[in-house]
């Protein structure tokens, strides 16, 4: 088959996934990217694979995240549409992800986010993303936009330099809340979230309130139980979300505020080893995370994070922190409690 018709007829199965047979579909996409990702195979030439003996996840190795910043991570011969940039720190390096369909990328964060919110259109999507406005090249603000274009609600937005606008809407969605309840959700960088907090007092129990992480330096850095805590207080909300994404993934895991992260169905993660790279952790113990996204199906699907962490039975994740002497990226610089 070419690489045309076999691309379309996996990428068909990609974009119907539903979450059963999880694994067939994933070896399938291991070895279309084995043989058409230049990097991903010379990589695993490196490690001496065999890719058609390759018959188990726990097999398949995993492109570490370092190589989206020095190098063209693609599948095939095309064009980008776009490329996705890591914020990064003054100084550091960021990653590049590049984007042969921006729309399939769009369709996907859909998928994600109606696995565990229904469908974006029927919320009211308030963003306080400075950091990321402020920038090109930010996924988040791509999904975010996209969120808010499809939303049923004319107030849905971004607010940057127009906080007391944010203000009014988030006091006038409190009051009707409580006779007319609606869905809202205000999705926020963490020092964004923060300054809100301390400005104005406001009683957002009627909303959902969802960080992304990210302090970039602009505060001291705290543990996600005790940025929960300061936002739960000032916010008077239950429960605090959370959204785990970066440059390099297509694909979203959400938090409703147990602290554990739970994947899209395209996303799927296990842990590795600390002191051994190629060998894959037991489940619940402490390890690195490695991800499988298989809506990065014209990049690179088996990725390998410098994230600390725990993979749990049911699928979901724990972020613990992040491995020494790696790289700190603007979309989860927090540490779990």
């Amino acid at each position: 088959m070419s690489y045309n018709k076999q691309r379309a007829a996996i990428l068909q199965k990609i974009e119907a996934y539903d979450g059963e047979g999880f694994e067939p579909l994933a070896l399938e996409v291991f070895r279309f990217q084995a043989a058409h990702n230049p990097l991903y195979g010379r990589y695993l030439g490196l490690l001496n694979i065999d890719v058609q003996a390759v018959a188990s996840l726990a097999q398949i190795p995993y492109l570490p995240i370092q190589f989206f910043k020095n190098h063209e991570v693609k599948t095939g011969e095309w064009q980008e549409q776009t490329i996705f940039t890591s914020s990064g720190t003054t100084g550091s390096e960021t990653s590049r992800h590049y984007v042969r369909d921006l729309d399939f990328y769009k369709r996907n964060t859909v998928h994600g986010f109606r696995q565990f919110y229904g469908d974006p259109s029927d919320w009211l999507v308030l963003a306080l993303l400075p950091s990321y406005l402020e920038r090109t090249g930010s996924s988040l603000v791509v999904m975010a936009e996209h969120f808010i274009q499809l939303s049923k609600y004319p107030k849905s937005g971004f607010f940057l330099n127009n906080l007391e606008e944010l203000v009014e809407i988030l006091q006038s969605v409190a009051q009707s809340a409580i006779r007319n309840p609606q869905s809202a959700i205000l999705l926020g960088v963490s020092f964004a979230l923060l300054d809100l907090a301390e400005q104005h007092s406001l009683d957002l129990q009627h909303l959902t309130i969802m960080e992304t992480g990210g302090m970039k330096g602009r505060r001291r850095e705290l543990t996600r139980t005790e940025l929960h805590d300061q936002f739960k207080s000032a916010f008077n909300t239950a429960a605090i979300h959370s959204e785990y994404g970066m440059t390099e993934l297509f694909s979203q895991a959400y938090s409703k505020g147990d602290g554990l992260f739970y994947p899209a169905p395209t996303l799927r993660a296990a842990t590795r080893e600390i002191t051994d790279p190629l060998t894959l952790q037991q489940v619940s113990k402490t390890g690195i995370i490695n991800l499988i996204d298989l809506a990065n199906f014209d990049t690179c699907s088996f990725i390998a994070t410098d994230d600390l962490g725990r993979v749990f039975p049911d699928g979901s994740f724990e972020v613990l922190g992040r491995v020494d002497n790696s790289d700190v990226r603007g979309c989860n610089l927090m540490v779990a409690g």
